[in-house]
């Protein structure tokens, strides 16, 4: 019997707004579940297969549809937030993650990018330094007159963990630098473990948690559980994270230095002389990487390595390139959450073949209700994996996914995978179509889809336990209110036991400690109240200031993430100018709307889902009991520099660099790059060819720059 292809997904350009704002949502969810996973943890859902195609499909989206760009969209985030049981440290220069290439010309673009950005012709030469890339534990390395003083986990790419003395334990790692060096330099590196050493210690903890659960089936005291790692990242990240160092030390692991942070001081003008520079102060680079003629070099490259890639003695998921000439990386920067002058090109995923044993309902805090597929364990690329997302209806109708279906899967490094294709689907004995539900699982309420969306919704809203209860696991994470003592389990009782509702009710729980001493586990003594509820009492007092970006993000309102609460925040100022710029929001043509518009980030869709947030008035009447609970510090430019709190911008053609660029450059500024001219503007940058924002500058009789003044303000000098 001949063999169906499964229709793939609707493609992006096929999306409407609509259907790409809904998807965007499910798919920033899901990959910010596995980032955490992976980062905070060291406890991967899902294999880079599944995270890569997700990633990709997110990408492609938000290039379709900019107007959608979430603020917790993964192409803007970093890693995660530093763990609890560490003190923080912050790196002088943030520590970025990389955009990915699947293909030749996914690399050609790349290369493309670099041209358009600079400016650049065709037949200019670029030289790329190619090196494998391994699947360990990024570190921030930071010498002080050649001594090392501290080492610390990417992090979120701004702060990490302080891992200083877990980092010494590595024979790897030079104490002291061999002269010269800068007065200050951050060295960056990734700690790994390879293969050899990784069975070897996997089949070691396997034996100790075995031989712990016989005791404890006898009801021995065993101490604290052994975790067994997945693969070898996952034991590298979770030894160097010991808060024993001992711990540490008695890990197999190593390090190769590949990168540079901040410096007090120029080291080398190339990428390539600065990898000579850290061999000759004593670091391990890898002998692999390579310097390359030119882009065209880089396919070949690649196929060598992917040959070469089992019989390595470590684990690599594909090749970084980076450019060469360090002066183009500077003019460069990044954008979002990635460097534009460095990708990571990734090998094919790797499949494997298993049983789908049945299809269950997740209700996210915005009421969606997402199919998730149950499967029979299998290994893929070295990972057990079980789970994997469906996505929406529409996708497991396009597989035509049913319970009973072998199905295959594909993985290609440490995250979900996703289900590829039901293996013959036309097989006799096949059980019915999957069908979504028409009620909410957790409520009961209507479970509806309106027409042009792809999602499913459940309508209980605020009577909706799922949904009050994942709101206020929000509210409470880490990335938002980062409420410690306060995880799921902790939100479910005291939601369960009705004490807590709402997020003002959090902020009321000492109220009730009469109450919460008579739960088992939380009572105290004649000698006052339990750890437990003095702890958690702490903790929720210790939050009634935080941030402005992350008391916005905290709320919940759909599209908007951690970096479009940044945005918010930044533009605002204030909690309560930013909660009356809202409300004057509502209405369409007003002031506060058109300023609204006019961030950039932050488009119609997004505009129209916090107009829509503050024009309920339960969610005003809940924002505003919060406030009595809760006193947002106001927000801070996030550089320093000659625009800082400044609004610019730039209209017309630039003659002597792309408007990218002059963009990327006043943003470093700690400028606010705003599309629309308004009587708020600081700055308007008039280029050639000018039109009705030139114009409109003049009317509002705003400061003028020419390209030149532009120049010499941004620090440019003369073209």
């Amino acid at each position: 019997m001949a063999e169906k292809t499964p229709s793939p997904a609707l493609p992006p350009e096929e999306l409407n707004e609509t259907e790409a704002a809904r998807e965007l949502e499910a798919l920033a969810a899901r990959l910010n579940e596995a980032s955490r996973a992976y980062h905070v943890n060291d406890a991967p859902i899902m294999p880079d297969a599944e995270y890569d195609a997700l990633y990709r499909r997110n990408q492609a989206i938000e290039a379709r549809f900019p107007d959608l760009v979430r603020p917790d969209s993964p192409s803007r985030k970093v890693g995660e937030e530093a763990a609890a049981g560490f003190a923080k440290a912050r790196h002088g220069t943030p520590m970025l993650s990389l955009d990915n290439a699947f293909a030749p010309e996914d690399f050609a673009e790349f290369a493309a990018r670099i041209r358009r950005f600079l400016g650049l012709s065709a037949e200019e030469v670029l030289r790329f330094v190619a090196e494998p890339k391994i699947d360990g534990l990024s570190v921030n390395l930071t010498y002080e007159k050649g001594r090392f003083v501290r080492g610390a986990t990417r992090g979120d790419g701004t702060v990490g963990e302080d891992i200083t003395e877990n980092l010494l334990t590595l024979d790897q790692l030079p104490r002291e630098l061999k002269a010269p060096f800068p007065e200050r330099i951050e060295v960056r590196g990734e700690v790994f473990m390879t293969k050899a050493d990784f069975l070897a210690f996997h089949a070691e903890q396997t034996r100790l948690f075995e031989e712990r659960e016989l005791r404890r089936e006898t009801g021995e005291k065993v101490g604290e559980a052994v975790r067994i790692p997945v693969n070898p990242r996952n034991a590298a990240a979770g030894s160097l994270r010991q808060l024993d160092a001992k711990v540490t030390a008695s890990r197999p692991l190593r390090l190769f230095a590949y990168a540079q942070g901040t410096s007090s001081s120029p080291v080398a003008e190339t990428h390539s002389g600065y990898l000579d520079v850290l061999r000759g102060w004593g670091f391990q680079v890898n002998p692999l990487s390579t310097l390359l003629d030119d882009e065209n070099a880089s396919a070949d490259f690649q196929a060598r390595m992917a040959e070469r890639r089992a019989g390595l003695e470590y684990d690599i998921d594909g090749v970084v390139y980076k450019l060469d000439r360090l002066d183009w990386q500077t003019r460069l920067g990044f954008v979002g959450r990635a460097p534009r002058w460095a990708i990571a090109w990734k090998f094919p995923a790797e499949r494997a073949v298993t049983k789908l044993l049945d299809i269950q309902i997740q209700v996210g805090r915005t009421g969606a209700l997402t199919p998730r597929a149950i499967m029979q364990p299998v290994n893929v690329g070295g990972v057990m994996v079980q789970h994997a997302t469906l996505h929406n209806e529409d996708e497991v109708a396009r597989r035509d996914a049913r319970v009973g279906d072998t199905v295959e899967l594909q993985r290609a490094g440490d995250v979900i995978p996703q289900i590829i294709r039901v293996v013959d689907p036309e097989r006799e004995g096949r059980g019915e179509p999957w069908v979504p539900p028409t009620v909410c699982p957790e409520c009961g309420s209507p479970a509806v889809r309106p027409e042009g969306e792809v999602v499913r919704r459940c309508t209980g809203g605020l009577i909706c336990p799922a949904q009050q209860v994942e709101r206020l696991i929000h509210f409470a994470s880490r990335n938002a209110m980062d409420i410690e003592g306060l995880g799921i389990e902790n939100i479910v009782l005291l939601h369960e036991e009705g004490l807590v509702k709402t997020p003002a009710d959090i902020f009321r729980v000492k109220d009730h400690v009469s109450t919460l001493r008579g739960w088992k586990g939380w009572g105290g003594s004649a000698k006052g109240e339990s750890k437990k509820v003095q702890n958690l009492l702490a903790a929720i007092e210790a939050r009634r200031s935080v941030s402005l970006e992350r008391f916005i993000f905290a709320l919940g309102i759909r599209r908007i993430g951690e970096q479009n609460a940044r945005l918010l925040a930044r533009h605002y100022h204030t909690a309560e100018a930013w909660r009356q710029a809202m409300l004057d929001a509502r209405i369409i043509g007003s002031e506060a709307r058109e300023d609204l518009g006019g961030i950039i980030g932050i488009g119609p869709a997004i505009a129209q889902e916090l107009v829509g947030f503050f024009s309920e008035t339960r969610n005003v009447e809940a924002l505003d009991d919060l406030l009595r609970e809760v006193s947002p510090e106001p927000a801070e430019a996030v550089a320093e520099g000659a625009l800082s709190g400044k609004s610019i911008v730039f209209t017309g053609s630039l003659e002597t660099m792309t408007r990218q660029e002059a963009e990327a450059r006043a943003e470093a500024l700690g400028a606010k790059v705003v599309k629309s001219v308004s009587k708020k503007t600081d700055f308007v940058v008039i280029g050639a060819d000018a039109g009705s924002k030139a114009k409109k500058a003049a009317e509002l009789e705003l400061k003028t720059l020419t390209e030149a003044e532009w120049r010499e303000l941004a620090g440019f000098g003369p073209a």
